[in-house]
């Protein structure tokens, strides 16, 4: 008994698909050889496997982003309010990691213990900008202010407004991006009786017209 379109199967033309059977077969091509042949079967099963695992760590790293992007301007208002208050960069990066969740909790832990064994503030903050890229606008501002010494409480505070007025763009963009997607079928529907209504009729009598006149 076949099973019906949609039933949840995955198609059969996709990158988990396709990838291992075009990895087996390049692999076949330069070993042209049982050898060749076993080698080909070998690589498909092994790339098989590791695609799915491949795009789930993909797709959790995305969604690390991103939440660490929501969390950005909150944190940038936290650590200014401790920094703006004399407080060590070690105590504030700990006091809002304890403020804070995950996963913003653990980078700023792992900061709190670097700048606690003695690593310099600078480096620490630019290495957190390295491994979180959502994260490199905060560690450039606390860069720029801990090599210059100027006092941080106003950068990171309009960092924090900058970035709450990115994220409101970001979503009015996609409101409006949605609105034109939803009228879209609409005018798909419209536009073909507005043709067979407005358009053929005028068109039906102007030949007509000039059929008679000939």
């Amino acid at each position: 008994m076949h099973r019906a379109a949609g039933d949840g199967r995955r198609p059969w033309l996709s990158v988990e698909s396709a990838a291992p059977v075009l990895a087996g077969l390049g692999a076949a091509a330069l070993l042209p050889s049982a050898f060749g042949v076993m080698a080909g079967v070998a690589a498909a099963l092994l790339l098989r496997r590791l695609l799915p695992v491949i795009r789930s760590a993909d797709r959790r790293a995305a969604r690390e982003q991103d939440l660490l992007l929501a969390q950005l301007p909150l944190t940038a208002e936290l650590l200014a309010a401790c920094l703006g208050s004399s407080a060590a960069p070690a105590q504030a990066a700990e006091a809002v990691a304890r403020t804070i969740g995950d996963p913003m909790r653990t980078r700023l832990n792992a900061v709190s213990a670097e700048l606690a064994l003695g690593a310099p503030p600078a480096a620490c903050w630019e290495r957190l900008g390295d491994e979180c890229p959502a994260l490199e606008p905060l560690a450039r501002c606390l860069v720029r202010t801990t090599v210059s010494g100027a006092p941080p409480a106003a950068p990171l505070t309009g960092l924090a407004l900058a970035q709450r007025a990115a994220a409101g763009r970001a979503a009015h963009a996609r409101v409006r991006r949605a609105g034109v997607l939803a009228t879209a079928p609409l005018g798909l529907c419209f536009l073909p009786a507005f043709v067979l209504i407005g358009v053929v009729p005028v068109v039906v009598g102007l030949a007509a017209a000039f059929s008679q006149r000939l």
